[in-house]
């Protein structure tokens, strides 16, 4: 009785070992975790990528007010200057978010430091100024976002804060012009 138990046991094995109908779906089940997970970070990196090109864009767009004087005439302060810089950018970023350094560096470019406000721990640091300088003057104006990332847990990590998050940067450094 066993052994007739066994034999149609074995029976049943060998069909199904010959049996290639449900293959794909086992393939494709296989091969499904590692393709979508390269398909979303193609996608993250690809909205991290747009997302820092918009805050690049905006901050060299807003940096032309210092550039010029207007910022310096119409005395703006670093709140009004961050609601300029915010009203460039787009659906992508919450404006309470963004940190704006805007730094005067005399006359010599060789002086300028654009190091990343970064701790040896990942934590961002924010000690952001706002000294548009004067007439002819070096100034450098950045532009920080703490940018969240999704797809870190599957080993593509690009996160250089604690939180997987990416501090996306962005640098305008000129010398301002007569006014």
């Amino acid at each position: 009785m066993i052994s007739l138990s066994i034999m149609r046991a074995a029976a049943l094995l060998q069909r199904f070992g010959r049996n290639r109908r449900g293959s794909a779906a086992i393939e494709f089940a296989m091969v499904a975790p590692i393709f979508f997970g390269l398909l979303f970070a193609i996608i993250e990196a690809a909205f991290m990528f747009f997302a820092g090109q918009v805050l690049e864009t905006a901050v060299q767009d807003s940096a032309r007010l210092i550039l010029t004087g207007q910022a310096q005439s119409a005395s703006y302060s670093q709140a009004q200057f961050k609601t300029n810089l915010c009203s460039r950018l787009t659906a992508l970023f919450d404006c309470s978010g963004v940190y704006i350094d805007v730094r005067s560096y005399g006359s010599d470019f060789s002086t300028v430091d654009t190091s990343a406000p970064i701790d040896a721990n990942k934590n961002f640091i924010n000690n952001m100024q706002y000294n548009p300088g004067g007439s002819g003057q070096i100034v450098v104006v950045r532009a920080f976002y703490q940018w969240p990332l999704f797809i870190t847990g599957l080993g593509y990590n690009t996160s250089n804060l604690a939180g997987s998050k990416r501090l996306l940067t962005a640098t305008a450094a000129f010398r301002n012009e007569p006014y």
